[in-house]
C-alpha cells in the first residue's frame, strides 16, 4: 500500500458522499481511505459504512467523539501506507491529485509535498512557492497569519513525519492544523512545493462560533512548548501570533480579553512587529475595534 487517505469525520452527512466520490475516482491505483467518524450525531457513520460496503479501498472506523486531532491521529495509526494525506470531510480532491503528488513525492525524495488549492468559487490559494522551501520561512509566515498555502490537506506526508505531531490538546479546536503543521516544520523536513491545483477547498461554509481564551490559553502554551527548541528565532513570530489572535477577538467584540489576557503584551518588547499590530495593541480595545474591522473588512473584499 502506498498512500492512506485520511478523513476524519464530525456531522458532515451533507458533504461526506462527494468528498469520498472525490477519491474514488482518482486514476491511482495503489491506495486506502481511512475514514474517521468522531462520534457523529447526524447519518454521516451510517453513510460511509454504506459506501465502504461498496467498495474495499474504503476502511471506517467508529470512535468516540475526541476532536479533529484525535481523529486524524487514529487515522494514521490504523494507516497501511507509506505515505498519509489529509482531507477535510466537506472539501474534495480534484481529478488526478493523488497521482500528481504521488509521483512528485517519489521523483523528490521529499517529506512533505506541498500542491495548490482552489475554492469552489474558483479563488486559487497559491503561495507562489515552487521547488525546495526552507521550513523556518513557513514557519514564519504561519506564525503571521500569512498563510496561501496548504496547511494540512493538500499535502502528501511520509508518514514517519508526523510521529509526535499529532498531540495538540482536544481544547484547541481553532488553528489545530496549523499548530500541527508547525510541529512537523520543526523537525526541518525536506519540503518541495508543486504548482499543481490538487485541492477543492470549500470555503465560507457556515459556522457561528466565536473563538474561546480558555481554548486560545492552551493554543498558545502549545504553540510556545513546539517553538521552545528555538526560541531565540520564533519569540518575536510567537508574539505577532498572539497579536493577530488578540486582533480576531478585536474584531468580534470580545474586548474583555485584554485585561484577562492580552495586557502584558504592551510590556513585551514588540520592536520589528508591523507598526499596525504594535498600534493596536496600544489602543483602548474599543478604540482598536475600528481600524481591526475596517482592515478585515477591506481585505476581505480584495
Amino acid at each position: 500500500m502506498d498512500l492512506s487517505v485520511i478523513i476524519p469525520i464530525y456531522n458532515k452527512e451533507e458533504y461526506v458522499a462527494s468528498c469520498m466520490e472525490s477519491l474514488l475516482k482518482q486514476d491511482f491505483d495503489s491506495f486506502e481511505m481511512v475514514v474517521v467518524d468522531d462520534g457523529s450525531t447526524d447519518r454521516s457513520g451510517e453513510l460511509c459504512d454504506q459506501m465502504a460496503e461498496q467498495d474495499s479501498r474504503i476502511r471506517v472506523f467508529h470512535t468516540d467523539n475526541g476532536g479533529v486531532t484525535a481523529a486524524r491521529r487514529y487515522g494514521v495509526e490504523q494507516a497501511r501506507g507509506r505515505y498519509i494525506l489529509f482531507v477535510d470531510s466537506d472539501d474534495e480532491l480534484l481529478p488526478g491529485a493523488l497521482h500528481t503528488l504521488y509521483d512528485a513525492i517519489e521523483r523528490t525524495g521529499a517529506d512533505e509535498v506541498v500542491g495548490v488549492y482552489r475554492t469552489q468559487n474558483g479563488r486559487i490559494g497559491d503561495s507562489g512557492r515552487r521547488g525546495w522551501q526552507e521550513p523556518s520561512t513557513m514557519i514564519d509566515d504561519l506564525l503571521a497569519v500569512r498563510n496561501p498555502f496548504c496547511i494540512l490537506w493538500g499535502i502528501i506526508f511520509r508518514k514517519e513525519l508526523l510521529e509526535g505531531c499529532l498531540t495538540t490538546p482536544r481544547e484547541v479546536i481553532e488553528r489545530e492544523d496549523i499548530l500541527m503543521q508547525i510541529k512537523c516544520l520543526m523537525k526541518h523536513p525536506n519540503v518541495y512545493f508543486i504548482g499543481d491545483v490538487v485541492y477543492m477547498y470549500n470555503e465560507g461554509l457556515p459556522n457561528s462560533r466565536k473563538m474561546g481564551l480558555d481554548r486560545i490559553i492552551i493554543h498558545d502554551q502549545e504553540l510556545e512548548k513546539t517553538l521552545r527548541p528555538e526560541w531565540e528565532r520564533f519569540e518575536k513570530g510567537f508574539l505577532l501570533n498572539r497579536l493577530k489572535l488578540y486582533e480576531v477577538f478585536i474584531d468580534q467584540r470580545q474586548f474583555d480579553v485584554f485585561k484577562q489576557y492580552y495586557h502584558d503584551l504592551r510590556k513585551k518588547n514588540l520592536d520589528g512587529l508591523p507598526l499596525a499590530d504594535r498600534i493596536v495593541i496600544a489602543l483602548p480595545p474599543r478604540l482598536a475595534y475600528w481600524p481591526v474591522h475596517i482592515y478585515k473588512r477591506l481585505r476581505n473584499r480584495s
